[in-house]
């Protein structure tokens, strides 16, 4: 059995913080945007880059991340993500255009892609002399996911109704230097030899990139014009030459193999599906809070605090309890379907509706199926995995949440576009976009639930194999 560290429950302090502060960078900008869209000139269409920018570095590195945690060391490629992180909260602050900013959110993701494997791959050699303790360690870790979003919804209302926009930005700066400090408390890690898979990543996340660019732009120019039809037929290409590369180098970053993994592919798809209906909700409640019912960004957050507390109590005290009982399958399917009925309750929203009313328990119902469902696929999706794989399955799975989330969003945008929200001031036509919007988040959703209920095969009380060390600076990542 190898040494404790005695300074491991200090370092946890600082791999939760990290957690808490990437998950954290996909919430706080949510009751900005309003103020963002005025100040940077982003039209209603464009605004969702805030977002996806961030998203899409974040989703498509996450892999790359992980093994050159691997290969480099773990501790030098947290210190590497956070001054990233900071460069890229620095670019997005001081951004006086929309692109400026898009292009400081990618370089958040960028960080957020370095830091979260190898905070991981750090905290299991802190704790991997001790099942419990390891345990233990990863349920606070795994707590610090849903209070990142809790309380960015919170302080992004905060800072943006009595300072301004740029400091939920700002805020990371001098986080990350402290965390910089405190690094110290992590073990170092020696590096290795090995190869990067530099063009698999170039191309996955390119290829990504393009979709949801051509999507995002297809209301405007068309879906059967030239640009669309080519930018859409570039991306495809682009995602098929990630697999054939995945197939042909020595080292890829997914080995095609894994997908043998039972119940690896239909949580993946879970996964995928909630991420595309979940995402947009979040997104779009925010601008019909500020756009339709003229809420300011800190009553708006104030408003998502029910549904964000609603998953934080769920995912860390409930949900375990009811996979020992009811197994993965009915958990994931029954909360895409409960996920479901929250966003088609969510579409009858009105011009003139109250918060009480239109918002307050369809949200929660939302949430509810949102919680249900998103640990119970993480670990129907590792469940399957061989030890030295684990790492690798949670990785892949993690990934296709937010390229889900990425697709879904810019999807969901064009809809909502085509049936009036680009039309601010127009608070009917804005309404009518909304819930058009939430309507197809609902449809995902009963997919994913039903195709879940039907094709996932059953496994009472799934349990997501640990990984050692090693094998998850592969693939472990940061979810919600």
């Amino acid at each position: 059995m190898s040494t404790a560290n005695p300074r491991r429950w200090w370092a946890l302090v600082v791999l939760a913080a990290a957690q808490f502060m990437v998950i954290m960078d996909t919430s706080i900008i949510g009751v900005a945007l309003p103020e963002m869209q005025k100040d940077l000139g982003f039209s209603q269409g464009e605004l969702q880059w805030v977002f996806n920018a961030y998203v899409i570095a974040f989703g498509g590195l996450l892999l790359l991340g992980g093994r050159l945690s691997d290969l480099l060391g773990a501790r030098k490629i947290f210190n590497t993500g956070w001054v990233v992180l900071i460069a890229g909260s620095v670019v997005a602050a001081a951004a006086q255009t929309a692109w400026v900013e898009v292009a400081g959110r990618a370089v958040q993701g960028v960080g957020g892609a370095l830091i979260a494997p190898s905070a991981m791959t750090l905290l299991m050699m802190l704790f991997a002399h001790d099942p419990k303790e390891l345990g233990k360690a990863m349920a606070l870790y795994g707590a610090a996911a849903p209070a990142g979003g809790t309380a960015g919804v919170f302080l992004g209302g905060v800072f943006t109704e009595w300072l301004s926009w740029p400091w939920i930005f700002i805020i990371y700066v001098p986080i990350g230097v402290a965390t910089l400090a405190a690094t110290k408390l992590l073990p170092a890690v020696g590096s290795r030899r090995g190869s990067v898979d530099v063009l698999g990543a170039a191309a996955v996340t390119a290829g990504l990139a393009l979709a949801v660019f051509a999507i995002v732009r297809a209301p405007e120019v068309g879906w059967t014009s030239t640009g669309t039809v080519l930018q859409l037929a570039g991306a495809v290409a682009l995602l098929v030459l990630f697999f054939v590369i995945q197939k042909t180098v020595r080292e890829p970053l997914m080995p095609l193999g894994i997908w043998r993994v039972p119940r690896l592919g239909s949580a993946n798809l879970a996964m995928a599906l909630l991420g595309a209906a979940w995402i947009p909700m979040w997104y779009f409640l925010n601008l019909y809070l500020q756009q339709v019912l003229g809420y300011g960004a800190f009553a708006s957050g104030a408003a998502l605090l029910p549904m964000t507390g609603l998953l934080m109590i769920f995912m860390t005290a409930i949900t375990a309890r009811l996979m020992t009982k009811f197994g993965a399958k009915p958990m994931i399917g029954g909360g895409l379907l409960v996920l479901a009925a929250g966003l088609l309750w969510l579409s009858a929203v009105e011009p003139t509706g109250t918060f009480v009313v239109d918002v307050l328990p369809a949200s929660l119902v939302a949430a509810l199926g949102m919680s249900l469902a998103y640990i119970p696929a993480m670990m129907a999706a590792m469940s399957g995995a061989p030890q030295e794989q684990a790492g690798l399955a949670s990785g892949i799975v993690n990934t296709t949440y937010q390229v889900g989330s990425a697709l879904g969003l810019a999807a969901l945008t064009a809809v909502a576009t085509s049936q009036g929200a680009g039309r601010l001031g127009n608070l009917p036509a804005l309404t009518d976009g909304f819930s058009a919007a939430f309507v197809w988040a609902a449809a995902i959703a009963a997919v994913g639930g039903l195709i879940t209920l039907l094709v996932m095969r059953s496994d009472k009380a799934v349990a997501a194999p640990q990984a050692d060390a090693t094998t998850t600076a592969q693939g472990e990542r940061a979810g919600v």
